[in-house]
């Protein structure tokens, strides 16, 4: 426990230090978008750099929720949560994305409402980091599909879509920090996103199971009822 700690509070020192320059330099590369650029190499380098530095911060954000989630270093306010609500605003939220990604959602929850008591905030990037997945690694042009049922006396969450890659790869592996399905690492990612879903619901009392069938991506989300 003691080793846990070290590793959080040298994980948030070093954030911290790297995020003072990095912010300076997302300031200036701000600062340079405004310029007016006509030649079409310099506004390339520009829009790399813009886009480097914001994944590099995105990278030290989650890293940082990362280790604080897995040694339950997160403050958890847990109330009673309508979670057909929820979800129905997270498919609002990625209705652009999916279709960029040319992907068709199916959305399929009881008429009635199943409350659970959860953390808003927390239950929303659990939601918020399997959509990215479902975005960045579903195959184009299929269908994903996410669910919502009462099942003695549980919430089940279900979240389904096909690999665009081969999941050459167990579950725990997948679960495991720092892993992707895509081994040649050819999208974006820190490959934290499973991770830290598995701390946030475990952190609110609930359950996450990720199930790989071939190409079929399942992950399913379980939390007891309260009325």
């Amino acid at each position: 426990m003691k080793s846990e700690r070290f590793k959080t509070e040298l994980i948030t020192n070093v954030s911290h230090d790297i995020k003072t320059p990095l912010t300076s330099i997302i300031n200036y590369v701000d600062l340079l978008k405004r310029e007016v650029v006509e030649e079409g190499k310099i506004k390339e380098y520009i829009h790399v750099l813009d886009r480097q530095s914001s994944r590099l911060k995105k990278l030290i954000e989650d890293l940082v929720e990362a280790s604080k989630a897995s040694t339950g270093n997160l403050p958890v306010n847990s109330t009673r949560t309508e979670v057909g609500v929820l979800l129905t605003q997270t498919v609002g939220e990625y209705e652009e994305r999916l279709k960029e990604s040319k992907l068709e959602l199916i959305l399929n929850q009881s008429e009635e409402e199943i409350f659970i008591m959860a953390d808003g905030r927390l239950l929303w990037r659990v939601f918020d980091n399997l959509m990215d997945n479902i975005c960045k690694y579903s195959l184009p042009g299929s269908r994903t599909y996410l669910s919502l049922e009462r099942q003695d006396g549980n919430a089940v969450i279900t979240f389904r879509n096909i690999s665009k890659h081969a999941l050459n790869i167990t579950s725990e592996e997948l679960l495991e920090r720092f892993r992707r399905g895509d081994s040649s690492r050819s999208t974006e990612g820190s490959g934290l996103g499973l991770s830290i879903a598995k701390s946030l619901v475990e952190l609110q009392n609930g359950i996450l199971d990720l199930i790989i069938d071939g190409d079929l991506f399942k992950v399913v989300l379980t939390f007891k009822t309260v009325e």
